[in-house]
């Protein structure tokens, strides 16, 4: 599993002219698959999204096709893990 931090470069103001295509990118991730949560960080400086895919090398591919890294509006902190302990509404996330 791999946590995607993504921190903003520019102004909000150039975040917000592509959020919504950003927004239709993330929507085709989760239904292939990819992606399991994502939010807004708070303060909104940028996000965080959860993703399953099974490794890195496709999960950079995958980032290659946001509108926001397209246009370089924000950079993309990448660390794997291991869930080894989950609520019980998360268990299928649990890696053995």
């Amino acid at each position: 599993m791999f946590i995607v931090s993504i921190t903003y470069t520019v102004s909000l103001d150039l975040v917000d002219s592509l959020l919504a295509e950003h927004v239709k990118y993330l929507k085709v991730q989760y239904k292939k698959g990819n992606f399991i949560a994502s939010g807004r960080k708070v303060p909104r400086t940028g996000g965080i999204i959860l993703s399953q895919v099974n490794n890195l090398e496709t999960l950079q591919k995958i980032i290659n096709e946001d509108p926001f890294k397209i246009n370089n509006l924000a950079k993309y902190d990448i660390q794997e893990f291991i869930p080894s302990m989950c609520g019980d509404g998360f268990i299928n996330l649990k890696e053995e």
